[in-house]
């Protein structure tokens, strides 16, 4: 039976979960597919087409994403996608670090499209709009990529260092992680996704301000030529 392109992509997938990144090889693909390696070729010209494939394959859900529906309500919107995108993220073995060595597909760009327009009806100037997905966008895959990483490191089971002594090391780090928790857990995520859309927010506000004073200035222009 030939192989379809759709078969390979989930059978990587599958390895992916197995053996992470470093570990996927397409002699190893093949051979999980009762195959030799050159079969592959008919589909992918090389390994980097198959990662794209396998990134677009583990995105394919996320383009779905559900529709801004009510404006006022863009910081639920935008924060809901950040939990979705992190979720998928992590839904797979190295992830994080699949979607960021491939490029995006047609289809993403679409949905950033829609994503753009949606927050231009909740007031985002179109540049601003585009810069909130951005930042929320790397930062999610920022985060993820250390929650991997610290999961698959040589020492991720080591033993703790001295903490007296780290502590008169570093006395104000100490005193912020107090505050902060676990740089990987869900607070950290919720702070740092707080402070991108806190800045939003301020962009919103500044934005809004110098369109009032525009309208008034419009305004009493037209008074004064009367």
């Amino acid at each position: 039976m030939a192989l379809e392109k759709g078969t390979i992509v989930a059978a990587a997938l599958r390895l992916l979960q197995e053996t992470g990144l470093d570990g996927l090889t397409l002699r190893r693909l093949a051979g999980e597919l009762g195959v030799q390696a050159p079969a592959l070729y008919w589909h992918f010209t090389n390994k980097q087409e198959l990662l794209d494939a396998m990134a677009e394959a583990m995105t394919a859900a996320h383009l779905t994403r559900p529709a801004l529906t009510e404006p006022a309500a863009w910081r639920e919107w935008m924060r809901d996608h950040a939990h979705r995108d992190r979720a998928m993220l992590n839904s797979y073995r190295d992830g994080a670090r699949l979607v960021a060595g491939t490029r995006p597909s047609p289809v993403l760009f679409e949905v950033v499209e829609r994503s753009v327009a949606a927050l231009e009806s909740a007031g985002f100037a179109v540049g601003d709009a585009v810069r909130g997905l951005f930042a929320t966008s790397v930062y999610v895959a920022g985060f993820v990529l250390e929650e991997q990483a610290d999961r698959t490191r040589p020492d991720a089971d080591g033993a703790m260092p001295d903490m007296a002594a780290f502590q008169r090391a570093h006395p104000r780090l100490t005193a912020g992680l107090a505050e902060v928790g676990d740089p990987q857990g869900e607070r950290s995520f919720e702070d740092g996704l707080r402070l991108i859309l806190d800045g939003m927010q301020a962009r919103l506000d500044r934005q809004e301000t110098c369109e009032a004073g525009a309208d008034q200035v419009s305004q009493a222009a037209g008074e004064t030529a009367r």
